[in-house]
């Protein structure tokens, strides 16, 4: 084994020695210098891995299948980063089919986030967004000015009720109602985010559903209604 470190560190020593004596000169042996370097690179990577298996005395058979295996797993782990956006599509819409309202994210030709909504089964569009990062499910709703979260939903993303000041004049689908001023720190439905967007907040026991308002719908590129679908672009 010793005697197979030495060759290894002499092939890396004498490749070192070309390439820093041929650098000026753009070629070593008649191969470009990084053509050399690979070379170098390589050879020395094929004694390691033939070291490894003449001398680990496990037969030539299994270190060949064992290199196979190995060679699969870097291949399907190269192949799942290359189709990772890809692959994320898919999981969305798996997703969405378990989970009613799950946004599904995608990205359009110029790599900008763009996020489909399936219609419900009561003809509205909701989305499961996160305010301050809690969970919280919204109905689109562009018919309302500002986004519009219910007593309880402010609760879930850290905004106490109780010491809000309701001097706000709304209209819900209950009436009439009073709401409170406040700024969400972050509303985000699937990959669009936002920060620090003004909103309100409906006094307790006077909207049901939490409304996702044209001041979040305004802020993006652009938005269309596909049949059953609408695709929020960022």
């Amino acid at each position: 084994m010793n005697r197979f470190f030495w060759i290894i560190m002499a092939v890396l020593g004498g490749g070192l020695i070309l390439l820093v004596a041929n650098h000026d000169s753009g070629s070593v042996a008649g191969f470009a210098t990084d053509d050399f370097g690979r070379m170098v690179y390589l050879g020395v990577l094929a004694m390691v891995f033939a070291v490894a298996i003449f001398g680990s005395g496990v037969g030539f058979g299994r270190a060949i299948r064992s290199m196979a295996i190995w060679a699969a797993i870097v291949l399907v782990l190269m192949g799942g980063y290359q189709y990772r956006y890809e692959l994320q599509d898919v999981a969305s819409r798996m997703t969405a089919g378990l989970i009613p309202g799950s946004p599904i994210t995608m990205r359009d030709d110029d790599g900008r986030a763009a996020v489909m909504l399936e219609r419900m089964s009561s003809g509205h569009f909701e989305v499961r967004a996160e305010i301050n990062g809690a969970p919280v499910t919204l109905l689109v709703d562009t018919g309302a000015t500002a986004t519009v979260l219910s007593a309880a939903d402010a609760g879930r993303a850290g905004i106490d009720p109780a010491t809000l000041d309701y001097n706000v004049a709304v209209m819900t689908a209950n009436g009439q109602a009073r709401a409170a001023r406040v700024t969400a720190d972050e509303i985000r439905v699937g990959e669009i985010s936002r920060l620090n967007l003004p909103t309100l907040v409906a006094e307790p026991g006077r909207l049901d559903r939490s409304l996702l308002g044209m001041n979040f719908i305004n802020t993006l590129s652009g938005f269309d209604m596909r049949g059953e679908r609408l695709i929020l672009r960022d």
